[in-house]
C-alpha cells in the first residue's frame, strides 16, 4: 500500500535521525512530527472516503505505532549525574597546646605560685674563667633555653659566653650587686626567669628579709620580668640530696652549696637536655699540668680557679663551698641523665677515670 510505504519510509528516515547528534535531532523533530501529521491527516480523509472504517483503523494504529516510537527514540539519553567532588577541608588541625608542668617549690614573689617552665635543651653557662677567648657564643644562643648565674654580665663578652638569658640563678650574696647593676642585667633579661636562694631568714616576706624587700625594688623596673625564690622546703629538700649523693651534711661540715648546685639540680627539673659550658672535672686541678685561668671570666685579674676550689674543698673553719665535691655528684649525674660537658671538653667514663674530648659539638 502507497500509505503504509509512506509511513515505513517516514520511520526508517526518524530512525536514521538517531544517528544524528541530540542537538540536530532536537532542532529538526518540530518539523518532521509536522510534516508528518499533514501527511496523515490528508491520507485518512481520502482511505475514509474511499474504504471505509477499517482502514482508518488500520492506520490510527500505524499511526499511534509511529509516534510511540519517536517518542521513545527522542528520548535524550539519560546521563548520570556527575557527583562533584566534596570540597577538601584545608583548615590546620588544631596544634596540641603544651602546658609547662609546674616546678614545686619556686615561688613567684607576686602571686606565690609555683614556676611553670620547660625547655627540650638547654645550655647552662658557668662564670668559668675557661670560656675566655672559646667563642661559644653564638652555639650557645642557639639553644632554646639559657641559664646563668649570679651576676655574671653578657655585654661585653657576647663573643664568648652569647647574650641570650633565659633563666637566672642568683645566691642571696650576689643580691646587692644585682641591684646596683640592674639596668644592664635587668633590661637584657626582659623575658627572663630569676631564681634567689638562700636562708629562709633572708627570704622572709614580711618586711625583715633582706632578699625579699630588694626584690620589691626589681620587679618595678621591667613588667615582663619573672622573679621567683626557693621555698624553705625546698632549700630542705635540696639540702637532703646532697647528703644523699655524698653521705656528708653540709651543716656539720659548715659549708654552703654552691650556686652551682642549684643551678644544676634547677636545671634537671626544667631541661630534657643540658649542655653545661665551663665546668671543669672533679679531678682536674688535682692534675699536675691543669690550665690555670681565673675564677671569673669577666674578673680577668681575680683568683685564679683552682686555687680558689681546692682551698674551699679543704677548709674545716668558717663557711664553705665544696665545688670538687659538687662536680664529683654532677659527673655521677651525667651517667645517668642527659648532661654534657663543654669547655673543657669531658666526659665521666667510670668512676675513677674522666675522659677529656678533644672535639665535641653539641647536638643541637
Amino acid at each position: 500500500m502507497p500509505i503504509l510505504s509512506s509511513l515505513i519510509s517516514v520511520i526508517k528516515l526518524l530512525d536514521n535521525s538517531n544517528a544524528i547528534s541530540l542537538h540536530e535531532r532536537s532542532r529538526d523533530f518540530f518539523f518532521l512530527l509536522l510534516l508528518l501529521w499533514l501527511t496523515l491527516f490528508f491520507c485518512l480523509f481520502f482511505f475514509v472516503q474511499r474504504h471505509g472504517v477499517a482502514v482508518f483503523l488500520v492506520i490510527t494504529m500505524c499511526t499511534s505505532l509511529l509516534l510511540v516510537y519517536n517518542s521513545s527514540s527522542h528520548r535524550a539519553p539519560h546521563h548520570p549525574q556527575r557527583k562533584e567532588p566534596e570540597p577538601r577541608n584545608i583548615t590546620a588541625k588544631p596544634q596540641k597546646i603544651i602546658v609547662a608542668p609546674a616546678l614545686q617549690g619556686y615561688i613567684s614573689i607576686i602571686d606565690h605560685k609555683p614556676l611553670k617552665m620547660h625547655c627540650s635543651s638547654c645550655a647552662l653557662v658557668t662564670s668559668s674563667g675557661h670560656l675566655i677567648g672559646s667563642n661559644r657564643g653564638a652555639e650557645i644562643d642557639q639553644t632554646e633555653c639559657v641559664i646563668r648565674m649570679n651576676d655574671a654580665p653578657t655585654s661585653n663578652y657576647r663573643k664568648d659566653v652569647g647574650q641570650k638569658t633565659s633563666l637566672r640563678v642568683i645566691a642571696h650574696s650576689s643580691m646587692q650587686r644585682i641591684v646596683r647593676n640592674r639596668n644592664e642585667l635587668l633590661n637584657m633579661s626582659q623575658d627572663s626567669v630569676f631564681i634567689f636562694w638562700g636562708p629562709s631568714n633572708y627570704m622572709r616576706r614580711d618586711g625583715k628579709g633582706l632578699v625579699y624587700n630588694n626584690l620589691q625594688v626589681i620587679k618595678q623596673v621591667p613588667p615582663k620580668l619573672k622573679v621567683s625564690i626557693i621555698s624553705r622546703q625546698k632549700m630542705q629538700q635540696l639540702d637532703e640530696l646532697f647528703k644523699k649523693e655524698t653521705g656528708k651534711d653540709r651543716r656539720i661540715s659548715n659549708s654552703w652549696l654552691s650556686t652551682g648546685w642549684f643551678t644544676m639540680t634547677i636545671a634537671l627539673e626544667l631541661c630534657d637536655r643540658i649542655n653545661v659550658y665551663g665546668m671543669v672535672s672533679s679531678d682536674f686541678c688535682r692534675q699536675p699540668r691543669h690550665l690555670s685561668v681565673p675564677y671569673h671570666y669577666y674578673e680577668p685579674s681575680g683568683p685564679d680557679e683552682c686555687t680558689m676550689y681546692l682551698s674551699h674543698e679543704r677548709g674545716r673553719k668558717g663557711s664553705h663551698h665544696r665545688f670538687i665535691t659538687e662536680k664529683r655528684v654532677f659527673a655521677n649525674w651525667a651517667r645517668t641523665f642527659n648532661i654534657h660537658f663543654y669547655q673543657p671538653n669531658w666526659s665521666p667514663k667510670s668512676d675513677n677515670q674522666t675522659v677529656i674530648r678533644t672535639v665535641i659539638v653539641p647536638a643541637s
